[in-house]
């Protein structure tokens, strides 16, 4: 009942998402003919598909991650993939490929790639080691990005860095959907693959040994699946944080603490927010277009201080 009741909501917020702009157009009108069906077929739809890709990695994401680390407040940020994709993406704009989106992706997916490797190399075969490498690697990324922005060669670069770190799915085209369905697609069939080794890794580590969970190999799938959703998403988009905070929260009382059966619920949750939030942030007054990272940044980080106090309340 959950899963019909998040779908239909995917549904409705993909064609919202058609439609709403400063013009509204019916998600019908590419069959007119007309200008308006032209900016919905080439511009929105694009967008739209992004959004739901998007937002389903990031959800499905939150929920393998938290149940990996069995932290609640694990998101796939935690990993540091997020800032060493975005770092890949400003070395390339940086360098002068700000006008090459493809360089622009292929940069970001190499250092998201990267950053996988290394986290299974020095991540160590527990969460808690796994969690403080992947704080180590977004502190050092987060640094490396900040002196890229301060050395900028010129004005033009500085401008392109800042606006892309800000994420957006503004002005996106069918080859970021086609750049991101693959790497997509892999993402999920690795993080379902974990699914029923993450349940019985809620109990701890040394009962889901006890129980055959092969620990190294579900290590690897979390890394492997998350970072390289991640990694993708944050080629396509720039960076857009909260939503594997947000949803599996917001799920979890629903559907049940079970990492298996969060998993999809989290997917088509974060598909729904992020494109109800893509739509909402184009209907904001002004010629400019609010960012939706900064949007996200808005809403999550609230959250994100509620979820400490309440963390902080259960345990006094």
């Amino acid at each position: 009942m959950i899963r019909a009741g998040l779908s239909a909501l995917v549904a409705a917020a993909f064609l919202l998402s058609l439609s709403a702009g400063k013009a509204w157009i019916a998600p019908w009108a590419f069959a007119d003919g007309t200008r308006e069906g032209l900016v919905l077929l080439e511009l929105r739809l694009p967008r739209a598909l992004l959004g739901l890709l998007v937002g389903a990695l990031l959800g499905a994401g939150g929920a393998v991650l938290q149940g990996y680390l069995r932290n609640p407040l694990a998101e796939p940020g935690v990993l540091g993939v997020s800032a060493t994709a975005a770092l890949g993406a400003v070395l390339a704009i940086f360098l002068g490929a700000g006008g090459q989106p493809l360089v622009v992706a292929a940069s970001a997916m190499a250092f998201g790639a990267g950053a996988v490797a290394l986290l299974a190399l020095v991540g160590g075969a527990s969460g808690l080691q796994l969690l403080l490498a992947g704080v180590v690697l977004a502190s050092l990324a987060a640094a490396l990005t900040s002196l890229l922005v301060s050395l900028a060669p010129t004005p033009f670069a500085l401008g392109e860095i800042v606006t892309w770190l800000m994420g957006a799915l503004t002005d996106r085209t069918f080859l970021d959907v086609r750049l991101l369905l693959g790497p997509a697609l892999v993402s999920f069939v690795l993080m379902a693959a974990a699914a029923r080794a993450l349940d019985a890794l809620s109990l701890g580590e040394p009962v889901a040994a006890s129980l055959g969970v092969d620990l190294a190999r579900t290590r690897l799938l979390v890394i492997a699946g998350v970072g390289l959703g991640v990694g993708a998403s944050v080629a396509v988009t720039g960076v857009i944080s909260f939503v594997g905070l947000v949803v599996p929260h917001l799920l979890r009382p629903l559907v049940g603490p079970e990492p298996s059966r969060l998993l999809l619920p989290s997917a088509l949750g974060g598909a729904a927010l992020v494109l109800l939030a893509d739509s909402l942030v184009r209907l904001v007054p002004g010629a400019a277009e609010l960012k939706l990272g900064i949007a996200m940044a808005l809403l999550g980080a609230p959250f994100f201080l509620w979820l400490l106090w309440r963390t902080r309340t259960e345990l006094a």
